[in-house]
């Protein structure tokens, strides 16, 4: 199941359009004898590496913020170690309140970047609500005597967490060129219609039957490699195989 899964998020009903466009332009141009030779190399220089370099950005782009994430869960980890090993005697209920707040702000975290455009506003507001409120819960290790040097080291993962959450940010709202994908998807959807005189050509080698395998092939890798990059291109949404996965529930299970 899981890979027809994957099957499906690269070739979907857009595939099965393109196809049957580009089906139809060998029929027609096979009809009416249109044929021509075109160079396959300016499919290569126009679409294929165009694609391919952005998908290369994509899956940078998303390794980039899986390490930040990771940042991101070693501060929480980190304030949470202090609440529970640095406080001499142990402060059990401080670190049950602490343990709350870290989860509260890693399920912020997960509500903000999985948002839709119209709430990622005010789900960015609530997370660094929650941020603050961390901040001055951590001023209570002060009252519990945690001493100034450990108080100044741990008040710095404060800073940190922002930090991580900046550098989310700017994977988040900074993709693709915009430009650069308007001119992939151009030709990726144009080039196996307009190619038709060239299948037309071509198709004179083929056994019966088979004429428009080429096209049917151009179709179908031209826009799965649409799809992937589509997918790739924000790997927060939580909708292709390989995005990010905020495991709040397996980090509590960690703190627990």
């Amino acid at each position: 199941m899981k890979v027809l899964r994957s099957l499906y998020l690269i070739i979907n009903y857009k595939t099965f359009i393109v196809t049957i466009l580009a089906i139809a332009s060998t029929w027609l141009c096979g009809y009416y004898h249109v044929k021509a030779e075109f160079p396959l190399t300016v499919i290569g220089i126009a679409i294929v590496f165009p694609v391919v370099f952005s998908i290369d950005s994509a899956y940078k782009r998303r390794e980039k913020a899986l390490a930040m994430l990771g940042d991101f869960k070693a501060h929480l980890l980190a304030i949470y170690y202090a609440s529970r090993d640095w406080l001499e005697p142990a402060n059990k209920d401080y670190e049950l309140k602490m343990k709350a707040q870290l989860l509260d702000i890693y399920n912020s975290l997960r509500a903000f970047f999985t948002a839709d455009s119209k709430q990622v506003y005010q789900a960015e507001k609530v997370i660094f609500d929650k941020i603050s409120n961390l901040s001055l819960l951590l001023k209570e290790f002060r009252d519990l005597g945690l001493q100034s040097g450990e108080m100044s080291r741990v008040s710095q993962y404060i800073s940190k967490l922002a930090v991580s959450i900046e550098n989310l940010k700017v994977i988040l709202h900074y993709r693709t060129p915009i430009t650069l994908r308007a001119y992939s998807k151009v030709f990726i959807y144009s080039f196996p219609i307009l190619y038709g005189p060239y299948f037309g050509y071509i198709a004179e080698q083929y056994s019966p039957g088979l004429e428009y395998m080429m096209p049917v092939m151009f179709s179908f890798i031209l826009v799965s490699l649409d799809n992937i990059q589509g997918h790739l291109e924000n790997p927060f949404d939580q909708i292709g195989e390989d995005d990010i996965k905020f495991d709040v529930e397996e980090f509590e299970e960690m703190i627990s």
